[in-house]
């Protein structure tokens, strides 16, 4: 009987996130709130928002929970 393995997923595996993508899954993976992540992004809520939803999309995950698990595996 063989054990499967599952390694995380690479950057080369992953959807490109563009740059305030990443910046944004840093923050908020680091603990940040949104109006944390705004303020230190120079952003409002909502564009924090957006990034985090179309971030969701392209990784296909639900919650802040896999999106924290995903940052660490992409080694954000």
């Amino acid at each position: 009987m063989s054990a499967t393995l599952v390694t995380p997923h690479t950057e080369a595996q992953a959807p490109a996130l563009a740059p305030r993508e990443q910046e944004t899954l840093r923050h908020i993976a680091a603990g940040r709130t949104y109006l944390q992540t705004a303020r230190h992004m120079g952003l409002s809520t909502h564009t924090v928002d957006a990034y985090l939803r179309r971030i969701r999309a392209k990784l296909n995950i639900t919650n802040t929970a896999e999106l924290t698990r995903m940052a660490i595996a992409l080694g954000l």
